[in-house]
């Protein structure tokens, strides 16, 4: 399927979605659209390639605990970010027919997503697109959180391989909310932003 079917079938949905070609084209698309706001991202290797928090610091205040500053904690940058006007995730998996799927461990970014910001940007490259909800909702718990597993090293049976979900009861587990999207929640803006690139997990 073609961007401009997903972008259709995300529209009838009620999200804006903008397609971009590179990964680059779009960081500067988003930093052209975002200034002198406060920003909050949720966790992501997406946004960590695009360079996006590099673009936008200069000119907004952006909260990120992956890019944690000196003397604040954890906690206290997620809650920073929970509380922004805007707030940027990647997704894990993304149905051709428009449900878009997030799963978290701390789940900061699955409640950002779903409520509580002026806007929302969901980033997707092209790999994490999937024929269908079945298809997307595999690809978040096979694919995307074993990778992030084994990259945050935790101690998990997924982490091993990076194979496969095992559902485990592990005390490391990071598979512990699931958001799936519908449609654009009622209150807020929310973009979703295409890439013609492999990017994330």
């Amino acid at each position: 399927m073609t961007f401009e079917m997903i972008q259709k079938n995300l529209e009838e949905r009620g999200f804006t979605v903008s397609c971009f070609d590179t990964a680059a084209e779009a960081a500067a698309y988003l930093d052209a659209q975002i200034d002198g706001k406060t920003v909050g991202f949720g966790g992501s290797v997406t946004l960590e390639e695009m360079g996006l928090y590099e673009k936008l610091t200069p000119h907004n205040k952006v909260s990120w605990h992956q890019k944690m500053p000196q003397g604040k904690t954890g906690q206290e940058v997620r809650a920073e970010a929970n509380a922004a006007q805007i707030y940027i995730s990647s997704v894990n998996g993304l149905a051709e027919t428009g449900e878009i799927i997030n799963i978290d461990g701390n789940c900061n970014r699955v409640a950002s997503v779903f409520y509580g910001h002026e806007k929302v940007y969901l980033v997707a490259g092209e790999n994490k697109i999937e024929k269908d909800y079945e298809g997307a909702l595999y690809r978040a718990r096979n694919i995307a959180a074993p990778l992030n597993a084994k990259r945050l090293g935790r101690k998990t049976p997924c982490a091993v391989k990076a194979d496969r979900c095992y559902d485990c009861k592990s005390p490391d587990r990071i598979c512990r909310g699931l958001s799936v999207l519908w449609g654009k929640p009622m209150t807020g803006e929310f973009e979703v932003v295409l890439i013609h690139e492999k990017l994330g997990y």
